[in-house]
């Protein structure tokens, strides 16, 4: 089946790469968006070292960690759909079980908030916390404001993983016509990844 190509374009692959471009400059503005979380960050470290430095000790590295491998793990099978959808083979179980380690991801995350809930670390409204610092407060502020905007994009990533599965499943996505749209979606769910990689050592590390 030959790749429908849609107006304006003249041929498939002037269109595909007008959807590479696209897909680009939403990446490339995500990116700046986390950036500059990013350097809020770095300007906290800088001038409060100590203070961020204890700050991050009361993260729980560990969940951070397994969370860490949880993503890894499932860029790689997104990457193992995207190479076979390129090759003209379906591989929606592959993606189901990336589906399965992002909704694991947003589970661990949940009783990581619990926990810093009861600890009184985390600073949401109504919550009974104390912090010994303004710095402090700042820091834990960042945090949640990134990781809660990380767990966002992440369920956005689901979804469109979900979509595709199911569109897999029944044959109405044409491979390896319509290749592209996996790659898009495989390119969405690597920027999500690499942005918690730089998450983890900014707050769980920070010591």
């Amino acid at each position: 089946m030959a790749d429908r190509v849609r107006e304006p374009y003249a041929a498939p692959g002037q269109q595909r790469e007008a959807a590479m471009m696209g897909m680009y400059i939403f990446l490339a503005s995500e990116t700046m968006l986390f950036s500059g979380l990013f350097l809020v960050a770095l300007y906290l470290r800088l001038e409060h070292a100590s203070e961020v430095v204890a700050a991050s000790r009361q993260m729980h590295y560990f969940i951070g960690a397994a969370n860490t491998a949880l993503l890894l793990t499932s860029s790689l099978l997104v990457a193992l759909a995207v190479e076979a959808a390129r090759e003209g083979r379906a591989r929606p179980a592959v993606l189901a079980t990336a589906i399965l380690l992002g909704l694991g991801f947003l589970a661990l995350k949940a009783v990581e908030y619990r926990m810093e809930y009861a600890e009184g670390i985390l600073p949401l409204p109504g919550a009974a916390t104390e912090f010994s610092s303004p710095a402090r407060h700042a820091f834990m502020n960042l945090y949640l404001i990134a990781t809660a905007l990380h767990a966002v994009h992440l369920s956005i990533g689901i979804g469109l993983l979900a979509t595709l599965a199911v569109r897999l499943l029944r044959g109405t996505l044409p491979l390896p016509e319509r290749s592209i749209v996996m790659v898009n979606a495989g390119l969405y769910w690597h920027l999500v990844d690499v942005i918690w990689i730089f998450l983890y050592p900014v707050f769980y590390l920070a010591r």
